[in-house]
């Protein structure tokens, strides 16, 4: 007599469309946080940002294509994440407090850590100070991950 057993694994996402939604979040979350960017800091969307790619401003509108492509590419690797880390049948709420953790991530990772880096080896003057540990940025990139988790978790519905 032979016996069956069967084992519960978590379900995750990982059809091929699940990439759709982290793009689409980032652009929306980058674009809520260039909202704020453009009050709070502009010479960073002006200046900072296109000179990691040796690019001198002010560039605005550079700024601002550099700064959405930044938050499509970060909302793809969240869409990775996610894809993983959460069930396909998580809840608006907890994939909004994912994006929000993954948000804060990306701003110690990028902002407080990367950038200053980044910035002094291309030679900017305006290099921030490493730690670059900065309110705004932080309050920018915690509404990023907000508006990706939230868009994310609406288009997987």
């Amino acid at each position: 007599m032979s016996t069956q057993t069967e084992s519960a694994t978590a379900s995750t996402v990982t059809d091929s469309e699940s990439w759709k939604p982290g793009v689409v979040g980032g652009l929306a979350g980058g674009l809520a946080f260039g909202a704020l960017m453009s009050l709070m800091t502009p010479m960073v969307l002006q200046m900072a940002i296109p000179a990691l790619y040796g690019i001198e401003g002010p560039a605005g509108a550079i700024g601002w294509i550099i700064h959405m492509s930044h938050g499509a590419v970060l909302g793809l690797v969240f869409a990775a994440i996610a894809g993983v880390a959460l069930e396909s049948d998580a809840s608006i709420g907890k994939t909004v407090a994912t994006g929000t953790v993954y948000g804060i991530a990306v701003w110690v990772i990028f902002a407080v850590l990367v950038m200053p880096i980044w910035l002094s080896a291309v030679g900017f003057a305006g290099a921030p100070p490493l730690p670059n540990i900065g309110v705004e940025s932080l309050v920018g990139h915690t509404v990023y991950g907000i508006v990706l988790g939230a868009v994310y978790a609406t288009m997987r519905e």
